[in-house]
């Protein structure tokens, strides 16, 4: 039996949650899911700079666990870049201000 995940803190839910490839209709595309954590250790690695340390103790969560959520969402972006994919921002085990999100994706 697997241990229980912890959540995971995140600083920052954006207002934009899908992107896809101009010129082709939503029901032609594939899509990849981006979970919420993913989405925050990327803004916290890419876009405030922080080194994994940092940014692990900001999402409550180990820097081995942070570092495979980077390379997770990294994976995923660039399979949705490469291959013309629908990005699909949502789901996780996460806290945000005070409140409680759990896994939708899973």
């Amino acid at each position: 039996m697997p241990r229980p995940r912890r959540c995971r803190k995140i600083g920052f839910r954006p207002d934009i949650t899908y992107f896809k490839p101009r010129g082709f209709r939503m029901i032609d595309l594939d899509e990849v899911i981006l979970t919420m954590d993913e989405i925050e250790a990327v803004r916290l690695k890419d876009l405030e700079k922080l080194d994994q340390e940092k940014a692990a103790k900001k999402m409550n969560v180990s820097q081995p666990t942070f570092h495979r959520l980077v390379l997770s969402a990294r994976k995923k972006i660039a399979d949705a870049l490469i291959k013309g994919k629908a990005i699909k921002m949502e789901g996780g085990n996460y806290i945000y201000k005070g409140k409680k999100f759990l896994n939708k994706t899973e």
